[in-house]
């Protein structure tokens, strides 16, 4: 414990900068797996699948570059390569979603 701070920021910048980037990690990264883990399981290629998993984690750790450094042009290219990946995962799994099964009667 650098800052020995138990709980909050203790009013250190950078702790406040640190807790915002996990924070903001644990809010994109969850939903990211999760979707690929669909991706994976309604049968999308498996180029797609880790096409998808490598822009994710580039966005993640340009958008960490850009935070952590205080650079908004990385922040930005960041979250717009997070965004494309969860575009790109939502599309594939309605693409891959076996709706015969979604709309059967049975």
């Amino acid at each position: 414990m650098q800052y020995r701070v138990a709980y909050g920021d203790g009013g250190f910048s950078e702790l406040q900068s640190a807790i915002r980037i996990h924070g903001n990690a644990v809010e994109y990264i969850p939903v990211a797996l999760v979707l690929l883990l669909f991706m994976e399981m309604n049968g999308a290629e498996t180029w797609m699948v880790h096409i998808c998993g490598i822009i994710l984690i580039a966005g993640r750790l340009m958008h960490y570059y850009g935070f952590h450094h205080r650079l908004f042009r990385w922040r930005r290219a960041g979250m717009s390569a997070t965004w494309c990946a969860l575009l790109l995962m939502v599309l594939a799994n309605l693409w891959y979603m076996p709706w015969e099964l979604v709309f059967s009667l049975y």
